[in-house]
């Protein structure tokens, strides 16, 4: 596979009005790119960070079978309401992903909430509890540690993130590579892949801080 892509920067479905102003999903193109490169009709796909449930709204689309895990109540009963497999979406804390009983996975792709390095509450835990950076990455290793039990050999897991830019307050944070370095410690990281967007008629640049393009970090389950 190459080491960069070229997508549409396009979001498709409509979601309600209350999540507009914190709409971080990832284009469904991505999903739909790595889902076919990847996986069968059949395969089980999951998602430790469903969100607004891209990844699984997707897979199931695809005719595979989505599986995820989403601990904001709100967007757990969104993303339930629209699978057609309800059942295969789990309200909960992927830090305690070994707690679930989880099928045996075919292919990840995720997107886990991001943190700046200057933050001093833990987005894992919903801002909820205090933490460092250092923190984080611990936590995201050791959620990775846990899943790589449930992942069928040769199962490919792809987490997407982008570096976030400097601004006139706040340090520039490595978080792509700062995350491939810490999941690296839970599972076998193989390269990096470069998600470039078409076009420049963006609206949602209070997500991407400047930037046009994210990075696909690929891990092996071995």
């Amino acid at each position: 596979m190459q080491t960069y892509i070229v997508l549409p920067y396009e979001k498709h479905r409509q979601i309600p009005d209350e999540f507009h102003d914190d709409d971080n999903r990832t284009p469904e193109s991505l999903v739909e790119f790595f889902i076919s490169q990847f996986t069968q009709p059949g395969d089980i796909v999951f998602d430790p960070f469903a969100g607004l449930g891209t990844t699984l709204l997707v897979a199931e689309e695809m005719s595979r079978v989505p599986f995820g895990i989403e601990a904001d109540e709100q967007r757990y009963e969104y993303v339930r309401s629209q699978l057609t497999m309800k059942d295969n979406i789990i309200l909960g804390d992927s830090r305690n992903l070994d707690k679930f009983n989880l099928p045996r996975i075919d292919f990840v792709f995720t997107s886990p909430i991001f943190m700046r390095c200057d933050e001093t509450e833990n987005p894992l835990s919903g801002f909820r509890e205090p933490g460092t950076y250092q923190d984080y990455l611990d936590q995201l290793q050791d959620i990775f540690r846990k899943l790589r039990g449930s992942l069928k050999p040769g199962a490919k897991v792809i987490v997407e993130a982008f570096n976030l830019g400097a601004t006139s307050k706040r340090p520039m944070t490595l978080l792509a590579w700062d995350v491939a370095r810490a999941l690296s410690g839970a599972l076998k990281f193989e390269k990096e892949i470069i998600a470039c967007w078409e076009g420049t008629g963006r609206t949602d640049t209070q997500h991407i801080y400047g930037y046009n393009h994210s990075y696909c970090l690929m891990f092996d389950s071995k």
